[in-house]
Formats: C-alpha cells, structure tokens, sequence
C-alpha cells in the first residue's frame, strides 16, 4: 500500500508510520524505564510505604488523564506534529526531576516531591506524545487504517516498557539507579529525531468544534470497557516486581519480558484483526484471554505459572486497545480524530492512575497475590460493558 503525502509524494504505509512508530518507542522506553526502578527506589531507597508506591506510579496516569482535553484540542488546532514534539520535550524535563531526586535521596521529603513533580510532568508529555502520535500517524494514511496505526503504536507503546522495566531493573542492581534515570533524559532525543523531516498533515482551522464532553459521550462506552480491561495491565506495572519478592522467586524482569512479547507479537501477527473482523468480536474473545491471565496470576503457586499469567494477559490485552478504538473512532467527525483520539485514551489513563493506589491499599490489607482477583474482576466487568455497547 502507498501513501501520498504533501507535493505529490508517495511513499509506502510503513514508510509513512515507522518514524512515529520509533519515536513513540523511544519516549515509552523512559516511561518502561520508570516503572522497573520507581517501586524499589520509593519503598528500599526512601522508605515508603505501598500506598505511596502506587501513588508515585499512579499519579503519571493521573496527570496524563487531566491534559488529555488540552492535547486533543492542541492536537486538532495547532498540528498533530506539533502536539507530538511537545511529548517529547515534557519527557527530557521530567527526566532532569527523576535525576534530581536520586541526588537528593538524604532528604527524602525532597526526593519524594521530585519524583512526584517528575511524575506529573512524565504524564502530561505521554498526553501530547500519544495523542499527536496516533493522529499523525492516522492522517498520514487514512481513516481505513486507522485500527493499524493504533496497533502498531500500540506495539511501540508496551515493546518500550517491556523492554525499559527489566532494563531499569539490570541497571540499578549492577550500577544503582542513577544511569536508569539519566536514559530517560537521553532516549527522547532518538524519538525528536526520528519524526524531524516527517512531513506534517493539514490542520482543519474552520471546523466548529464538538465540546469534549459530548466526544466522551459518545465514545464512553468503549472508553470504560477500555479502562477496566486496563486495571490489569495497571496491576502488572504496579507490583509485579514487589509480589516476586514477596515470594521470593528473584526479580520480575521475565515477568515484564514476558507480558512484552506476548502483546508485542499478538499485535504483530494480529494487526489487522481489528479491521478485518470487527472492533466488537476481537475486543471479546481479547478480554477473555486477559481474565485467564489475570487468574493464573491470583493462583499461581510458582513463578512460571505467574509469568504464564503475564504473558497471557499480555496476549488479551493487546488488541483490546485497537479493537475498541475502532468502534470509537467511527462515531466522530475526522476533524476531531484528535479529540477523540484524546478522549479515548484518556480512559486508560484513568484506568492506570487509579490502579496504582487502589493495587496498594489491597496489597496492604490482603497481599500482592490479592491484587490479580481484582484485576481479574476487573476483565469481567469490562466484558459486561462491552456486551451492551456493540457498536
């Protein structure tokens, strides 16, 4: 398939997305990053407790769900590309605050409010990084390859922090957590470099805008079944690492390996499932793979049975985001593609910012293990939802 782009050029599909594809592997590797060396830095290094692990986690989903409105609008009046660039620079920012707070460890309030600041900041980049992204990159090639663009940014997106976690891990047991820090001022300059010569897409000035709320009405259907199928994924992030010590099975880098490549190649030979055989049906048989998981997780009795559970939640959650999103994007005009897009995303925001704190307060009055019921139940409810929004 070619794509025409501005001038008369034509290039392929894949030429056409791959720069957005890096540039978005690049920025969530930092974010990968993050989240393999944040729980043990804030709960051994500090001395805090679970609730402010998740907290600290949490709180990049948090900040990203509040700048979702902002980015879409930005997105859809000032230019996709522009949108994007702007993820890019948060990310190099909140990277100095992380690094600033490895310095000033001695004095842990200090320490705590960096990560916290640089959390907030971390999440309000992933806003303008994936919105700008994921709209570029549909404008680039068409409304009818819009399920592709989602998956394989979405390939981007997890391959980063499948990768970035056990990265981060390797690094602060052999040489502390400072260098897993100073990468992710480091990696955003790959992904500004990727997207510097991709030509940008036309911005529509003269459109009458939907009001945002009325674009989360009517994606909110698929939203909120977005957002519950992705508490497990929140679960994973959370305390995957703090339940393999807890049980004593070493660390969780083949835990997060696993979950990696099992959505990363499910999104590789499955791409086009989405838009060949429906948003409703692959959405479906998607979460029921992702309870599976979940469950092998909660009763897992030996770390191969919880890395098994990780890979299959992995392989159900991986085109839940696709599939869901194509039945979204059909209910809105393409000149808010960007809002949309924001308002969509904005659910797994949502979803993730409150699954730290929530995953915390269970751990602390069950366990960890405990934590996989509720993601489990979590899938469950996101079926019923699905169920009574087909279309």
């Amino acid at each position: 398939m070619s794509v025409t782009l501005e001038k008369g050029k034509t290039i392929s599909f894949y030429q056409a997305i791959t720069p957005i594809i890096i540039s978005v592997f690049g920025v969530y590797l930092t974010i990968g990053i993050a989240l393999g060396i944040l729980p043990k830095f804030v709960q051994n290094t500090l001395g805090y407790n679970n609730l402010i692990v998740g907290l600290v986690i949490g709180l990049q989903f948090l900040s990203t769900l509040m700048t979702r409105a902002y980015s879409g609008k930005t997105t859809d009046t000032k230019g996709a590309k522009k949108s994007k660039m702007s993820g890019v620079v948060l990310a190099v920012i909140a990277g100095i605050a992380y690094v600033l707070a490895v310095y000033f460890q001695f004095n842990r309030g200090l320490a705590l409010a960096l990560l916290l600041l640089a959390r907030i900041i971390h999440g309000v980049g992933e806003s303008f990084l994936v919105t700008g992204a994921l709209t570029w990159g549909i404008g680039l090639v068409g409304h009818s390859n819009s399920g592709k663009v989602m998956t394989w940014n979405g390939i981007a997106m997890y391959a980063g922090i499948a990768i970035g976690a056990p990265l981060s891990i390797w690094l602060g047991k052999s040489f502390g957590d400072l260098p897993a820090f100073l990468l992710i001022i480091v990696l955003p300059f790959v992904s500004w470099l990727a997207t510097a010569k991709l030509p940008s897409i036309p911005v529509d000035k003269g459109h009458t805008r939907t009001p945002f709320y009325k674009v989360i009405g009517a994606i909110s259907g698929q939203g909120l079944s977005l957002a519950f199928s992705s508490l497990a994924f929140g679960c994973i992030a959370s305390f995957i690492a703090l339940f393999f010590t807890e049980k004593n099975w070493g660390d969780a880098s083949l835990a997060f390996m696993v979950f990696g490549a099992c959505y990363v190649l499910t999104r590789i030979f499955f791409a086009s499932f989405p838009d060949r055989f429906g948003g409703y049906k692959i959405a479906l048989i998607s979460l029921i793979i992702e309870v599976v998981g979940q469950v092998f997780i909660w009763t897992s009795v030996s770390k191969t049975v919880a890395i098994i559970g990780c890979g299959l939640t992995g392989i159900g959650f991986s085109l839940v985001f696709p599939a869901l999103g194509v039945l979204a994007i059909k209910k809105v005009k393409p000149q808010m593609r960007g809002t949309a897009l924001g308002a969509y995303v904005a659910f797994v925001d949502l979803s993730l910012g409150i699954a730290g704190p929530m995953a915390g307060l269970i751990a602390g009055w069950f366990n960890y293990q405990t934590v996989y019921l509720f993601g489990g139940i979590s899938c469950v409810l996101s079926i019923i939802i699905l169920m009574f929004n087909k279309k």
